[in-house]
């Protein structure tokens, strides 16, 4: 069986192969697509394709919708999408050990976000000037809205961007609104642009980005004086917050077997010149969330018909709180550090480490759970206990804490940052009292370098401020006595990190006296753990 519409006709061997196929005219659908799309999304990675795509095949496979998806992305989409007619299999792993195949052909069209390539960029224009098209949407993960470097310096592309103007733009924000602009020449159509990536008061993130572009092009008179206005009226254009949260792992090769096994051909990586890894499979476990704040001036896809929630911003900050900043992020990251550090390759295997287990269950009841305020549509306690007790330890998700380590940068302020702010904030909490946060926050110190706890050599997963923090704890070794003060400061007082000064929050002493005693020697770690997690 090969992944292609031609052999999609085929109906007998893929059922009988136990995959579960579209219900839905797909050449109508792409027609009605083509003519009139109404939602167009940015990012063709595995979240995309296992959630949002998986919900629009339910609603056209119940005949709720007669439109799909246009998905816009780099050379995964001439590398993987197009060879495959868009199709994917989503191969859903359940707690239970079984597995759901299912082929996924709610993707009409693939586009590459490049202005060089002129096919696709003036596609995508006729696509934004479209009155039909009413959600841009977007999973590019939490750096692809950043506009600077660590440094706080704009980027080179941006740079160039904003002193070009929208007619070539280089970067991926410039690109989105420089098609935005095409819309405002065009009528100044309303539209919505949901930025559904895993970080915090993302829609927020997403219009400071893009207005970033606007007021410059407007400043240098490079652009219709309108434009920053028409940009900034929710009722033309809005930028409505999001929570999601659904695991999608790397392609894992026991997924790959199974799929070979039943006849599946089309198992094989393609890697990009990132070194990010695609398949034309996903896997992913079965619980899933996509809460949306319902603010879409032109309308909007019918996507509560596939399970997705929309409802007030306020709700989604709830939510999205609870579960990035305490219920499940946190606890991901903390099991990613130690899990690296331990010789972990599986995080489904460290909730069967006695340690491991218990700090991340304190670090969310005890520690994370006080300053969570109840969204109401979700509970936080029920949500932590599928997280501990269903999700992270299903064996057969193989999800990796070097994956999950990846950008760990980008993700303290968030993930830990805003607990110990709320601690800060509080009179019946004190800060003081928090010890395995501050825990972890010397783990990813004593991470940083790239040793393990048997003082082996560590390789460290992908991070834009590696090269600026790595340096400061070059010269430590297993062995070497405190105090590391000198060494730890320009970390720990880093607020851009940590989302706070840990010193000015009473935290950076703490975190200075567990990294001594996580390098006082080979196995420090185990035992530090053992020490304080109970």
């Amino acid at each position: 069986m090969k992944l292609n519409l031609e052999a999609l006709k085929n109906v007998a061997v893929w059922e009988h192969a136990g995959f579960k196929l579209p219900q839905f005219d797909i050449e109508r659908v792409k027609e009605n697509t083509m003519a009139n799309p109404i939602w167009v999304h940015f990012g063709a990675g595995n979240i995309f394709r296992a959630l949002m795509a998986n919900a629009q095949q339910n609603i056209l496979n119940e005949g709720k919708s007669d439109k799909g998806i246009v998905v816009v992305g780099s050379e995964i989409i001439e590398k993987m999408f197009q060879p495959h007619d868009n199709l994917t299999v989503l191969v859903t792993i359940k707690a239970d050990g079984s597995m759901e195949k299912t082929v996924i052909a709610s993707i009409m069209e693939s586009l590459v976000s490049d202005v060089q390539n002129e096919g696709s960029w003036s596609r995508l224009k006729a696509i934004f000037v479209n009155p039909s098209l009413q959600m841009v949407s977007f999973t590019i993960t939490e750096k692809g809205y950043s506009l600077k470097d660590g440094k706080g310096e704009y980027l080179p592309a941006v740079m160039e961007d904003f002193k070009n103007g929208p007619q070539s733009p280089v970067s991926y924000m410039g690109q989105v609104a420089s098609l935005l602009y095409e819309r405002y020449l065009q009528g100044k159509q309303p539209l919505s642009l949901v930025s559904m990536d895993n970080c915090s008061h993302n829609g927020t993130r997403l219009y400071e980005a893009v207005s970033a572009f606007a007021q410059k092009w407007v400043e240098k008179g490079l652009v219709d004086k309108g434009f920053e206005a028409y940009m900034s009226d929710p009722k033309s254009v809005s930028f409505p917050w999001s929570m999601i949260d659904k695991i999608t792992p790397r392609p894992d090769p026991s997924v790959r077997k199974m799929l070979k096994d039943v006849g599946f051909e089309d198992v094989e990586d393609v890697v990009t010149s990132r070194n990010s890894y695609a398949a034309p499979f996903v896997n992913a476990e079965e619980p899933e969330y996509l809460i949306i704040e319902d603010l879409f001036p032109n309308g909007r896809p019918n996507l509560e018909a596939g399970g997705i929630i929309f409802t007030d911003r306020e709700t989604v900050g709830k939510v999205e709180q609870m579960k990035v900043c305490t219920c499940l992020n946190p606890l991901h990251t903390a099991l990613a550090i130690y899990g690296c550090l331990l010789g972990y390759n599986l995080i489904s295997k460290e909730m069967k480490d006695p340690e491991l287990k218990t700090l991340v269950e304190k670090i969310g009841y005890v520690e994370g759970l006080p300053v969570v305020v109840n969204p109401g549509i979700i509970d936080p306690k029920k949500f932590i206990d599928e997280v501990l007790q269903v999700r992270i330890p299903n064996p057969f998700m193989p999800d990796t804490p070097q994956r999950i380590a990846t950008d760990t940068s980008q993700k303290l302020g968030i993930r830990f940052g805003e607990t110990i702010k709320a601690y800060m904030r509080r009179d019946d909490l004190n800060v003081k009292d928090l010890k395995l946060i501050p825990l972890v926050l010397a783990g990813w110190c004593r991470y940083l370098m790239g040793i393990d706890d048997n003082g082996n050599k560590m390789e460290l997963s992908s991070d834009p401020l590696l090269a600026e923090v790595t340096p400061y704890v070059a010269s430590i070794s297993l062995g070497d006595k405190g105090p590391f003060h000198e060494q730890l400061k320009p970390i720990l007082s880093n607020a851009t990190i940590f989302g706070v000064d840990l010193y000015e929050s009473s935290l950076g002493e703490s975190v200075e006296g567990y990294f001594a005693e996580l390098v006082s020697e080979k196995g420090a770690v185990r035992e530090t753990l053992k020490k304080y997690v109970y």
